[in-house]
């Protein structure tokens, strides 16, 4: 039998290997567009059709109730297996923008059954303290996110396809391994399907606060990475300053959030879940106000340190509302609880990047400053009691 703290690396390994599908067309994106001809603006299109491909997989995932009827390693492994496949499908040279889309996007619904999936499969394993293992989680989540960018940094010179291939190899790797992971027959799985679930987990005043918290959060995170890249090239503009490799800087910037995750998590258990969480999404907030002053006045090294800063804080809360939603919903229900909560979510994120790629047009660096609506809006339902 498996120690606990070996299931914790192995799960959150797992997690890591996994997720690096969620960015991996995004790292290669200069080059896509490139090779097939496309517009400039594909990076929000290639960003948002993966969104949209996590947000119809945990629909489906939910209303179907599949993390909470079939065994929760096993649902990860299929998923973690066709989003491998499917990542592969982009080395093909006779892929069009449609297929490169549809891989995309299918990639996004194998998602669906990796990142909520993940976070019961260690709930189940670790009720006492969950913020606290949560952040070694999400900091997977976070490295798995920024690890593309690592690759292509590291890659320069050789083609684009290594991205490829690298990260496909490492998610099958994250597959086979999350089925040793033990199983915890916390409850009976459901039997049949029950759509009523979908509905009746925000019955709960405290579930309800704290997935509007979450919702508030997702409106800033995802945006905020997907955009790292331009607002380094944005500075570079402005200021006539080339940045070394924008790549590895893109990576460092959006890993350190790996870090905060887990600092966040032991903070919870010092000061509670809602007052950590709190305080980071108001710190974020702050960062998406200030960002055109930094750019705009800041010197190179100070503008690049308050990247890392926001990257911080960004996703330090991301474990500890992870972790208010799963000790808020039934170990029964907790699956689908968290796909749906996933699903709206990751919703808010495609409009919040079109919303922001619009603005740019017209505000540009100016634009960024709207990003603090969602943690504002997120702050409100944490100061609400039993959140």
């Amino acid at each position: 039998m498996l120690k606990q703290n070996k299931i914790l690396f192995l799960i959150v390994f797992c997690q890591f290997c996994c997720t690096s599908l969620w960015f991996a067309g995004n790292s290669i994106a200069t080059d896509l567009i490139e090779v097939f001809s496309l517009s400039a603006d594909f990076l929000s299109t290639l960003t948002s059709v993966v969104q949209l491909g996590f947000i119809v997989g945990t629909l489906l995932f939910a209303f179907l109730n599949i993390s909470d009827r079939f065994e929760a390693t096993h649902v990860f492994f299929v998923c973690a297996l066709v989003g491998s496949i499917l990542n592969a499908f982009l080395l093909f040279d006779f892929n069009t923008v449609r297929t490169l889309l549809a891989i995309r996007f299918f990639v996004g619904v194998s998602l669906a059954g990796i990142y909520p999936v993940g976070i019961k499969i260690a709930a189940s394993h670790f009720s006492k303290g969950l913020g606290k293992y949560l952040g070694f989680l999400v900091g997977a989540l976070v490295l798995g996110t920024a690890f593309p960018h690592m690759l292509n940094g590291f890659a320069l010179g050789v083609s684009w396809k290594l991205v490829l291939v690298l990260t496909s190899l490492i998610s099958l790797l994250g597959g086979f391994l999350i089925l040793c992971v033990p199983t915890v027959k916390v409850t009976a799985p459901l039997s049949r399907i029950d759509i009523r679930l979908l509905f009746n987990v925000f019955r709960k005043k405290a579930f309800r606060n704290a997935a509007y918290g979450y919702f508030g959060h997702m409106w800033e995170l995802y945006t905020f990475w997907a955009f790292v890249p331009s607002m380094l090239m944005l500075y570079q503009q402005r200021h006539d300053y080339l940045f070394t490799n924008l790549s590895l800087l893109s990576f460092a910037i959006i890993g350190i959030g790996a870090l905060s995750c887990v600092w966040g998590g032991f903070l919870s258990l010092s000061f509670g879940l809602r007052k950590t969480a709190f305080y980071t999404l108001l710190m974020s907030a702050c960062c998406c106000l200030l960002f055109p002053l930094f750019c705009l006045y800041a010197s190179p090294a100070i503008y690049v340190l308050f990247l890392f800063f926001w990257s911080a804080v960004v996703i330090a809360d991301s474990p500890l509302f992870s972790s208010l939603l799963a000790q808020s919903s039934l170990a029964k229900e907790r699956g689908t609880a968290l796909t749906i909560v996933n699903c709206i979510g990751f919703s808010i994120t495609i409009l919040s990047i079109y919303s922001i790629t619009y603005l740019q047009a017209y505000m540009h660096l100016w634009s960024f400053m709207f990003l603090a609506i969602g943690p504002f809006f997120g702050l409100y339902f944490l100061t609400q009691k039993k959140v």
